[in-house]
């Protein structure tokens, strides 16, 4: 009598980028029509970072009919608008600038210290009225999946946080600058892990204050290993492939946009295509082991097989044709900072929370995803 074939355990993996957090509800769309996987989540193991988190979050709520989710998924990020994740009124904004011009020429000392450029509450309403956080543990005892992992980092421990609420892992977990806190994920842990440094508030959980996921997370793809995935999709937001430099006739000081631009791309960048470069090697290393065990102190070492999927064109230039779009207080507040109208801006694509912009994220998306039907096919084993 033949072995009924085991079926691996898929993880997803949603790493962040602001706005461009809709492209991946575009690939969603996509996979959901490739695999034809009409109810219950393929995704045992769901793990996100950031705007990444947020889709994690809406999936696992929603994990016991897939087909659907991914249909309010889209719908959510097709309908997008930047006065429903931040504040966008002009009198907000003045009080915003008055603020940090007054905290900088007194040293503080006139006024207190302002926590952030922008205020997200907004984003906090939204994801109260959209995610049913109570329905994660519903799915969790129904067997629909199996963990939901949410990244910040801790300003206090100054170590990347995984909070995982889990129906197969109870431990938490202890590493170099990262650790995993077992709890009920709610909407702190989303508002936490979206807390852009200076951009947006951070948020107080247990007496400690997190940021968003992306600092300090060198390993992007090791909570949804660690929560027993043995395989994994996963849905960058940065297009593929090295940029190319920009050549300017006369090399100009970079300005505060520039700067802050830079370092969003970093935070949501390197840390996952290193990741990948480090299983590649492990995997390797299984593989010219011929089939003899590979242990380090603590654990056997698995080859893991992994999909990724990543915009095939660049959202800064897509984002640039919808600068008009973006609400006049904040368009004044990013001319400020030095982001002029006929330049492509990282900054500018990761705050462009208009459907004009998202909609055509989720378009590219669903292309991409098509794209790779054959690969996503193979993937899960169909």
């Amino acid at each position: 009598m033949k072995k009924k074939a085991r079926h691996e355990k898929i993880g997803l993996v949603l790493p962040g980028g602001g706005a461009r957090g809709a492209y991946q509800a575009g690939v969603l769309k996509a996979f959901l029509e490739i695999s034809q996987k009409r109810s219950q989540c393929p995704f045992k193991i769901i793990s996100g970072t950031s705007s990444g988190a947020i889709n994690a979050a809406f999936l696992a709520a929603e994990s016991h009919i897939f087909h659907r989710s991914v249909s309010r998924l889209v719908d959510l990020w097709s309908n997008f608008s930047s006065n429903k994740v931040y504040k966008t009124d002009p009198i907000t904004m003045l009080k915003s600038s008055l603020h940090w011009f007054l905290t900088i020429i007194s040293g503080g000392i006139l006024i207190s210290n302002p926590k952030s450029l922008l205020d997200n509450q907004p984003l906090r309403k939204l994801l109260e009225e959209h995610i049913r956080f109570s329905n994660i543990e519903v799915n969790l005892n129904q067997s629909n999946f199996e963990s939901l992992a949410i990244t910040s980092a801790s300003y206090k421990s100054r170590k990347s946080c995984t909070f995982f609420q889990s129906s197969s892992i109870s431990d938490n977990w202890q590493r170099f600058l990262r650790e995993g806190r077992t709890t009920t994920i709610n909407v702190d842990h989303l508002m936490a892990s979206v807390a852009l440094p200076l951009i947006f508030p951070a948020v107080q959980i247990d007496k400690e204050y997190f940021g968003d996921g992306a600092m300090r997370q060198a390993t992007p793809l090791s909570p949804a290993i660690r929560l027993g995935a043995e395989k994994i999709l996963i849905i960058s937001t940065h297009e593929t492939g090295e940029r190319p430099a920009i050549s300017d006739y006369l090399a100009q000081y970079p300005s505060f946009e520039k700067i802050t631009g830079y370092m969003l791309g970093a935070l949501f960048l390197d840390g996952l295509y290193s990741d990948i470069e480090r299983l590649d090697r492990i995997n390797q290393i299984i593989i010219n082991a011929k089939n003899a065990e590979i242990k380090t102190n603590k654990k056997l070492m698995k080859h893991i097989d992994y999909l990724v999927i990543a915009p095939s064109e660049d959202p800064n230039e897509i984002a640039q044709k919808y600068y008009h779009h973006i609400p006049l207080s904040i368009r004044l507040l990013l001319q400020g900072l030095g982001l002029l109208e006929d330049r492509k801006s990282e900054l500018l694509s990761f705050l462009l929370f208009e459907s004009v912009y998202t909609k055509e994220l989720i378009d590219l998306g669903y292309r991409d995803g098509i794209k790779k039907k054959e690969e996503i096919i193979d993937f899960m084993g169909q």
